[in-house]
C-alpha cells in the first residue's frame, strides 16, 4: 500500500515522502495513529494544502521536545528491585517501570517513548534511550539494585554483580581459650 508520510518515521522516510509498506502495518498503525495518509489524488492535493501547518506543528513538537530533552540527558534513575546473590533479579525493570520512575521525577514520558530492547533482569547501571519526538533522543541511565546503598555503591563504579568472597577471621585468643577449656574438661574426666 502507498502512503503519504505525515511526520518523520525512522527508518520508513521523512514527512512528505510517499512510500510503500505493508497493508497491515498502514491499517493498523500509520492510519490510525495519524502517521500517514493513503496515497490518492484527493490526500495528495490534502497534504499540499496542509504542508505548512503540519510543518509548523512539528517543529513546534520538535523545539518542545528538545526543551525537556536538555534537561532530561544523563538524568539518573534508581529501581529498588529484590534480586539473588548473582545480580539476577526476581522480577525484571520494564519500559512501563521507566516510564512511570521518570514521571515520578516530574518527566512526562510514555511507555511507548521508552526504547528497550528487552527488559532489564540484573542489577548494575544500564543505559535507556528514550525518543522524545522522532528527531530528538536522549539517553537515562537506570541504576538497578536491591537496596538505596547498594545504588549508590553502584553509581560510584562499584561492580555488584559478581559474588562476594566471605572472609572469615578467626580471633586466635578465642581458639586458645577454647582450648584451655577442652584440655581442663579432659584432665577432670582423666581423675575421675
Amino acid at each position: 500500500m502507498q502512503v503519504i508520510l505525515l511526520e518523520r518515521i525512522a527508518k520508513l522516510g521523512q514527512m512528505g515522502d510517499t512510500v510503500r509498506v505493508r497493508d497491515g502495518y498502514a491499517r493498523n498503525f500509520l492510519l490510525p495513529q495519524g502517521k500517514a495518509l493513503r496515497a490518492n489524488k484527493s490526500n495528495l492535493e490534502r497534504f499540499e494544502r496542509e504542508r505548512s501547518q503540519l510543518e509548523a506543528r512539528n517543529l513546534e513538537r520538535k523545539t518542545e521536545a528538545s526543551a525537556v530533552a536538555s534537561k532530561l540527558d544523563g538524568e539518573s534513575l534508581v529501581m529498588i528491585r529484590s534480586a539473588g546473590e548473582t545480580g539476577q533479579l526476581y522480577g525484571s525493570v520494564s519500559t512501563r517501570d521507566i516510564a512511570e520512575g521518570l514521571t515520578a521525577a516530574g518527566f512526562t514520558v510514555a511507555r511507548s517513548q521508552v526504547e528497550l530492547r528487552s527488559p532489564i533482569k540484573t542489577i548494575g547501571m544500564h543505559s535507556v534511550m528514550i525518543q522524545l519526538h522522532p528527531e530528538v533522543e536522549v539517553n537515562v541511565n537506570v541504576n538497578v539494585a536491591r537496596s538505596e546503598d547498594e545504588a549508590a555503591r553502584q553509581a560510584a563504579g562499584e561492580d555488584l554483580t559478581t559474588p562476594e568472597q566471605d572472609v572469615f577471621e578467626f580471633e586466635e585468643e578465642e581458639d586458645t581459650e577454647e582450648g584451655a577449656e577442652a584440655s581442663e574438661e579432659t584432665a577432670v574426666e582423666d581423675e575421675a
